[in-house]
């Protein structure tokens, strides 16, 4: 099974786990069509709009399907 981690990129992300965007959205992350997504890391995310690593990491690895 692929795991989300800090070093994936969004626009990986957002393939990985169905559910991604919204719950990037909810955390305050609205640039997820911005050109900067497309090699944006989670952790580059993360610190840019200061939400908790783990907490995010453990929320978009709940979507992901076996």
């Amino acid at each position: 099974m692929a795991k989300i981690t800090k070093d994936t990129l969004i626009m990986d992300c957002l393939k990985m786990n169905p559910d991604s965007a919204e719950i990037l959205q909810a955390v305050g992350m609205h640039c997820l069509g911005c050109a900067l997504a497309h090699n944006e890391t989670i952790e580059q995310a993360v610190f840019a709009h200061g939400n908790d690593l783990d907490v995010l990491l453990e929320k978009l690895n709940e979507g992901i399907e076996d």
